[in-house]
């Protein structure tokens, strides 16, 4: 079987990985892929949102079956696209998308089928919004309506930051939003849940935490993910049912009663307040980098469950994981998630001799002259499973120790809040 994965980071290497593995005989290629990507499969370089330079490839080289990775041509339709030429493609449609590609259009889901979200205003006028923040307690959370590639979120201390925020958004900042959601903060801890559906069914995929803020302690800028650890430390079997039950059955039976039924990977975003969930937001994809840590857990053949989804027959399959823990840790360039260094040889990179339960995924690479270099912030992504996180940690801080790639750096206290609660 011939296989695309659409994509070039993390998220895309780690899938390549788990297709690799499977015990059916694939080629896999990657469009456009990175360094890594090329070590296991044959990369394509092309612009995946121009659906026609795709359907050229995909003809070309007979591929049966595409895996989208990133949000962005979810959100614009590949599914759609590729759906009308009859090819096989694993992700949601145009329609289902804008529960990433809209936050208007989830939260109006959720005011109609009464899913717990924090509470909220949408504007395309500063002045409304502006009354809206005079009327309303700080802290308050600005967002972009639209994709803004995990960068669109402001969590303001202050009305003036606030307002700073909002002209930010309006003033055209995130191409996509021409509206600003500004919503009530919620103090509590996030949790990242996933799932797996077909249209009929669907199966709980791992939980994760992410870290997504540049600095130690959640603090700085928002950035596309630092680190993450799986699985969450927070879920449990009280909170799990009602995660299902009052959030991810009443999105599913909206969407299916549109005519839409989700079929793909599902994020939920949520904040845990007292032990009760609340929608932050959904990703119609994999969350990068959970994605690495999550495929890292599991244990059955993952193109045995991408064909399930596609064939409508996911109930049938029985989805196992490994019980030890596992950690991701980002090493990015210096000076992101701003300006940051490009273009930097990683030299020591096929010299690590990573054992069985160690991965590195590459995020920003790309190879020249059998050399590989430094292109996007997020640069690599190294992986431990182990029993206990604090050992996990242990053993990626060892690996970043001995690629010695100055150019780089990472936060050090990935997993904080669960480690310290295993501590106490």
């Amino acid at each position: 079987m011939n296989i695309a994965i659409l994509g070039s980071g993390g998220r895309e290497h780690s899938i390549c990985d788990k297709l690799k593995q499977s015990k059916s005989n694939n080629k896999l290629f990657c469009l456009p892929g990175n360094a890594g990507t090329s070590k296991i499969a044959t990369n394509i370089n092309c612009n995946i949102l121009d659906f026609q330079e795709v359907y050229k490839i995909v003809k070309e080289k007979k591929i049966n079956l595409i895996i989208v990775g990133p949000e962005q041509p979810l959100v614009e339709g590949i599914v759609d696209f590729f759906k009308s030429k009859k090819i096989k493609i694993f992700g949601p449609d145009k329609f289902c998308s804008r529960l990433e590609g809209s936050k208007h259009f989830t939260k109006k889901i959720c005011d109609k089928y009464k899913i717990p979200t924090a509470k909220y205003g949408f504007f395309d006028n500063f002045n409304k919004a502006k009354n809206f923040i005079d009327k309303n307690k700080v802290p308050i959370v600005i967002k972009a309506d639209g994709l803004a590639s995990g960068k669109g979120v402001y969590i303001c201390k202050s009305k003036n930051q606030a307002i700073k925020s909002i002209k930010e958004v309006l003033s055209g900042k995130f191409k996509s939003s021409s509206k600003v959601l500004l919503e009530e903060f919620l103090n509590g801890e996030e949790m990242s849940y996933f799932i797996i559906a077909d249209k009929n069914n669907f199966k709980f995929f791992g939980t994760a935490q992410d870290h997504k803020r540049v600095g130690e302690n959640d603090t700085g800028l928002n950035t596309g993910g630092m680190g993450a650890y799986s699985p969450s430390a927070i879920i449990n079997n009280k909170l799990e049912h009602k995660i299902i039950e009052k959030i991810i059955k009443p999105t599913l039976k909206a969407l299916k009663e549109k005519k839409h039924p989700y079929r793909g990977f599902l994020y939920v975003g949520l904040m845990i307040v007292k032990n009760e969930p609340y929608l932050i937001e959904y990703n119609v994809r994999m969350g990068d980098p959970e994605c690495q840590t999550i495929m890292a857990r599991l244990n059955t053949d993952f193109l045995t469950i991408v064909k399930s989804i596609i064939n409508d027959n996911l109930k049938k399959i029985k989805i196992n994981w490994k019980k030890e823990k596992s950690m991701c840790i980002v090493l990015c360039s210096k000076g992101y998630p701003g300006k940051h260094l490009k273009n930097i040889e990683i030299k020591n990179i096929n010299n690590l001799n990573l054992k069985k339960n160690e991965f590195l995924f590459h995020a920003g690479t790309y190879l020249k002259n059998n050399k590989t270099y430094s292109i996007g912030g997020r640069v690599l992504n190294i992986i431990s499973i182990s029993k206990k996180l604090f050992s996990a940690r242990k053993n990626i801080f060892k690996i970043i120790n001995r690629l010695k790639w100055k150019s780089g750096f990472y936060r050090k206290d990935i997993g904080w809040r669960a480690i310290n609660i295993i501590k106490k």
